[in-house]
């Protein structure tokens, strides 16, 4: 099935507290994992919440990369939403369970942007703002 977009929603479960609570190894963690996943990034910002906890976000190109982290509980969830065809959001979600010294984790994959245009491609050209499409086949 054609989408625009995949979204991974991901939970890992008995993670390395440590590095689930330093707030620049999770950034530097997604930060890689886009790169991995052949992404461009474009933007980050991250905190960290006393007395524990991260939560961050991965601003590129394609979408987005998130993470909520609760150190306390050895718990981390994470977003992946890629657009387009030439990002795999899988890669970086096997690379931050690896760092994350994730020992059980899930995931869902949604597809977004599901429509039914026989040639169905990311950003296709013109413009759709207001209801003004020039692209005849997303009337």
């Amino acid at each position: 099935m054609k989408s625009l977009g995949k979204h991974l929603l991901a939970e890992y479960y008995r993670c390395d507290e440590n590095a689930i609570n330093d707030v620049q190894k999770v950034e530097e963690a997604l930060v890689r994992a886009a790169e991995i996943a052949g992404a461009t990034v474009i933007g980050k910002s991250f905190h960290r919440f006393e007395p524990y906890g991260v939560s961050g976000v991965v601003v590129i190109s394609e979408s987005h990369l998130t993470i909520h982290t609760w150190p306390e509980y050895g718990f981390a969830a994470v977003d992946v939403f890629t657009c387009g065809d030439h990002v795999d959001p899988m890669r970086a979600h096997e690379y931050l369970k690896e760092v994350f010294g994730t020992q059980n984790a899930t995931v869902e994959t949604i597809l977004r942007g599901v429509l039914n245009i026989p040639d169905l491609r990311h950003k296709p050209g013109g413009s759709c703002v207001s209801g003004n499409c020039t692209d005849k086949r997303i009337r």
